[in-house]
């Protein structure tokens, strides 16, 4: 299972594969989590709130602060390419401290708030439910099943997007009772139950 869309065409690019998506499925997204604040419109100057350190998800960061207002990134930026120097408003004054995203959890205590990939907030018991604001996902960030390019249309592959499009799959990902019900479903599957 590849990461998405994004990743997988500058990956393949980099590395020079022949690379093809299979299906999207259901993601989970990255969060603001918070012991101290309910909404983020507590938030207020001086804020401590930290981020992922890497250069792609400290970008997706800063897109997640800027799609709910909190800051403003320079226009003339790739989204994907941003960092801390291309934030031109911070209307509230907030302190940015950009941290190993394996640590984000731990520090969650010591700051007002922080915005927690979902592997490594499930790695450290956080519930995706409980994050003050999810990331709605746009659909080249929902994570795929990619193949080699020559593997596309083998058995396998198929046999893949079968049970992946199965009403079983879709069952599990609307139980109430796991935390796989606050996944993110590709449009395909939430299009399908549209009148």
């Amino acid at each position: 299972m590849f990461q998405n869309r994004r990743y997988l065409d500058r990956f393949s690019a980099d590395k020079g594969l022949k690379l093809s998506e299979v299906i999207t499925v259901p993601t989970a997204s990255m969060g603001f989590y918070s012991n101290k604040v309910k909404h983020l419109d507590e938030l207020k100057a001086g804020d401590v709130v930290t981020l992922p350190n890497d250069p792609s998800n400290l970008a997706r960061s800063l897109d997640f602060l800027q799609k709910y207002g909190l800051i403003k990134i320079n226009p003339d930026i790739t989204p994907t390419k941003a960092s801390l120097r291309d934030i031109t408003e911070n209307p509230k004054g907030l302190v940015f401290k950009p941290l190993e995203a394996a640590q984000l959890p731990r520090a969650l205590g010591g700051v007002i708030g922080s915005l927690i990939n979902a592997n490594f907030a499930i790695s450290a018991g956080l519930k995706l439910a409980d994050a003050i604001q999810l990331d709605i996902l746009p659909e080249d960030l929902k994570n795929m099943i990619v193949v080699r390019a020559e593997d596309a249309d083998k058995p396998f592959a198929q046999d893949l997007k079968a049970a992946v499009e199965s009403p079983e799959f879709e069952v599990f990902f609307d139980r109430k009772d796991t935390m796989f019900s606050a996944f993110q479903k590709p449009e395909w599957m939430t299009a399908r139950h549209k009148p």
